[in-house]
């Protein structure tokens, strides 16, 4: 029966095109680049397969990485033209519109606000267990004025579909619902329940710690981030912790010389993802980096994102 079932297994590979196998493992290999931050490498990777809806999708995230709004945009409206059915399209695509709209007139804000509040409830219709799509919903929902369709009410709704898809993403967004109504003690209280059920428990430490800074309550940033430090050795993907922690205390402007460690310690180690790209890691260090006195360190960060993204305008941009 076993080597009945290799030969089935064998046939099935066999009829399956050559082209077809090269193409799947060949955006198997962007996704790989976009993850650890060689945005110049995906693209290079990318130009050499065949255009799909996969393939708009990552030439999407890696143009949204490089801060390239419009062309973000562009490629993610093809990648949904190419498959309406796909989730994680529409969930992509509502990013890049809201990035967009973040740094729009306020009429341009305006209908691209809608647009964007459409494609986070087209990706949850389509897939009602798509966590990452309900957060950015309830994110829409209680950040957005009510002229675009926002509303604390309907992120309530989002985060109890969330309870059953993800119970520590739901205690975040009932908390940030709290705190945009500045009931500040149950942002508190969700916050630590996000943290306390997390199967990442480093990243709440480090969420916590965020909304500690926007309370400028110090002493309770400072304690949530080096909870954060303490576990994240013990988690498997830590990284995000480690990159979204510097950047809370690069905010806080609060031990520039921890952040450097946490931002080294994320390009060293191998938990790197797209939501902290590494060219982003890299120029942050260079402006801690000079900031410290290290000029010449500063410098060698600087050509590292611009070796990983080329035309990465930050990185361009900084001066010593």
């Amino acid at each position: 029966m076993i080597r009945g079932a290799w030969l089935a297994m064998a046939l099935l590979l066999a009829a399956v095109p050559a082209s077809a196998q090269s193409a799947s493992s060949g955006f198997a290999a962007v996704n790989d680049a976009v993850q650890a931050g060689e945005s110049d490498k995906a693209l290079g990777l990318l130009m050499s397969l065949p255009q799909n809806g996969e393939w708009h999708n990552l030439d999407c995230r890696i143009h949204l990485a490089l801060e390239h709004w419009d062309t973000a945009v562009s490629e993610c409206e093809k990648a949904v033209a190419a498959d309406r059915q796909n989730s994680n399209d529409h969930m992509w695509l509502g990013r890049a519109l809201g990035e967009k709209a973040s740094r729009a007139s306020f009429m341009s804000a305006y209908g691209l606000g809608k647009r964007v509040r459409s494609e986070f409830e087209e990706a949850v219709q389509l897939n009602p267990k798509n966590a990452e799509a309900l957060a950015d919903l309830g994110e829409f929902y209680y950040s957005a004025p009510g002229i675009v369709g926002g509303g604390s009410d309907k992120a309530a709704n989002v985060a109890a579909q969330l309870d059953q898809v993800d119970p520590a993403r739901a205690h975040e967004l009932r908390a940030r619902i709290a705190e945009q109504n500045k009931d500040y003690t149950t942002a508190e209280r969700e916050f630590k329940q996000a943290q306390a059920v997390s199967q990442h428990p480093a990243y709440q430490w480090v969420t916590l710690a965020a909304f500690y800074g926007r309370r400028q309550r110090w002493n309770d940033l400072d304690a949530a981030i080096q909870n954060a430090v303490k576990a994240a050795p013990h988690e498997r993907h830590s990284g995000v912790a480690l990159y979204n922690g510097a950047s809370v205390l690069i905010r806080a402007n609060r031990n520039p010389e921890l952040a450097v460690k946490m931002l080294t310690d994320y390009l060293s180690g191998n938990s790197m993802t797209e939501e902290g790209p590494a060219f982003v890691a890299h120029t942050r260090l260079a402006r801690l980096k000079a900031r410290l006195g290290d000029t010449n360190g500063a410098q060698q960060e600087r050509n590292a994102a611009l070796a990983l993204a080329h035309d990465y305008r930050p990185a361009q941009e900084l001066k010593f």
